[in-house]
């Protein structure tokens, strides 16, 4: 069976996010005021084909850990659709 698994990749929030600062300069610049905080993270899809859902969330996980999110600097959540 094929599962479609999003991750969400995010800088831990005691970290600064140099991106999500400078598109919140940009956003104010536009004379868009009312935005407190941008963060900017990673969206990734993948296609796995594995016998079950947790089976999907594991590989997922696995990929996650070694190679989509740096554990230093970055969390990362799981979803299946």
């Amino acid at each position: 069976m094929i599962f479609t698994v999003q991750i969400k990749v995010m800088p831990l929030k005691d970290l600064l996010d140099p991106q999500g600062k400078a598109v919140l300069g940009g956003l104010e610049n536009l004379g868009i005021n009312n935005v407190t905080d941008v963060r900017i993270g990673k969206h990734i899809d993948l296609q796995i084909e594995a016998e079950n859902k947790d089976a999907a969330i594991a590989t997922a996980t696995e990929a996650a850990k070694k190679l989509l999110a740096n554990p230093v600097m970055e969390v990362y959540e799981i979803s299946v659709s």
